[in-house]
């Protein structure tokens, strides 16, 4: 059985295993619990993949999967978008992450860009160490953990003129993202920490009463940005950068170069950039939508309707 075959067997086993866990309603096995200074965390395991969750045991709280077979193999659709990043900025040597979860992300950035440096900030110590024990999370001189709210991280990096390729907001409370971490105050905080090619991609909803609020937000701090979306759930990831987006074609051209690098990830970076639709063209928000600022960001409230 030659390569090909094989790579092809696997990701047909892996897609498969992980639709079928992650759409049932079985519980797995906790392998691992524990009340932190901020939440309840658990670590669940069926059918061999691995799962982080916070507060309560449902799938709908689920932080991280893991298939611990094939522990480089992505399990989320909003993980796989996130890759849409590097159709703007394809080499990126300086890499924020606000929220850890299981550090699958920061893995399996460390094997497709070896050399590049990689910020993890994560509020809850206990996640961290969880992800180390359960995760396999990955650590070197250039691969490191923070513990440290987000939002106070970048701003003492703004202080300091720190720049990052791409910076990565994908912190949740086990609800919906810190109500702190949406506000223009904060994205233009982030916005100032981005390199000439920086992009920021957010992990958010595309269902949610948040959706008018937040994209009013982003396109008040960066213009134009793209809408990523996947139709079988309601992920959205937005996509900014500092500078003019790039043309249809050199994305495409893009997708191209990055496809064989991105398969083994189980990344088809081709139909993902099929998902991508920029508010230059479509803004299916109402233009007079409310901004969330630090004095009004009713985030949680608009969460419960």
């Amino acid at each position: 059985m030659n390569k090909l075959v094989t790579t092809l067997l696997i990701v047909i086993i892996s897609n498969v295993l992980i639709s079928s866990a992650l759409s049932t309603q079985a519980m797995g096995k906790t392998i691992h619990s524990e009340r932190s200074l901020y939440r309840n965390i658990l670590v669940e395991e069926y059918s061999g993949l691995r799962c982080l969750k916070f507060n309560v045991r449902s799938a709908k709280t689920q932080q991280s999967c893991m298939l611990v077979d094939h522990p480089q193999r992505l399990v989320f659709n909003y993980t796989k978008m996130l890759f849409s990043s590097l159709l703007i900025n394809p080499n990126p040597e300086r890499i924020l992450i606000i929220g850890l979860g299981g550090g699958t992300m920061s893995n399996v950035l460390h094997q497709i860009y070896p050399k590049a440096s990689i910020t993890n900030v994560e509020i809850d110590p206990a996640v961290i160490k969880v992800a180390r024990n359960y995760f396999g999370f990955f650590e070197n001189e250039d691969i490191t953990a923070v513990a440290q709210d987000g939002r106070i991280f970048v701003k003492r990096a703004a202080i300091t003129k720190q720049k990052y390729d791409w910076i990565i907001l994908d912190a949740f409370n086990g609800d919906y993202i810190p109500e702190h971490l949406m506000t223009q105050e904060f994205l233009q905080e982030a916005k100032s920490l981005l390199s000439d090619n920086g992009v920021l991609a957010a992990n958010t909803f595309s269902v949610s009463e948040l959706y008018d609020y937040e994209s009013a937000t982003y396109k008040a701090v960066f213009g134009d940005f793209f809408n990523v979306k996947n139709n079988n759930n309601n992920n959205r990831i937005i996509l900014a950068s500092a500078k003019r987006l790039p043309k249809a074609d050199i994305i495409a051209q893009r997708a191209k170069s990055l496809k064989a690098k991105l398969s083994p990830f189980n990344v088809n970076i081709i139909e993902i950039n099929r998902k991508m639709i920029s508010t230059a063209t479509v803004q299916d928000w109402p233009q007079a939508s409310p901004l969330l600022t630090d004095q009004y960001s009713p985030a949680n409230l608009l969460n419960l309707k």
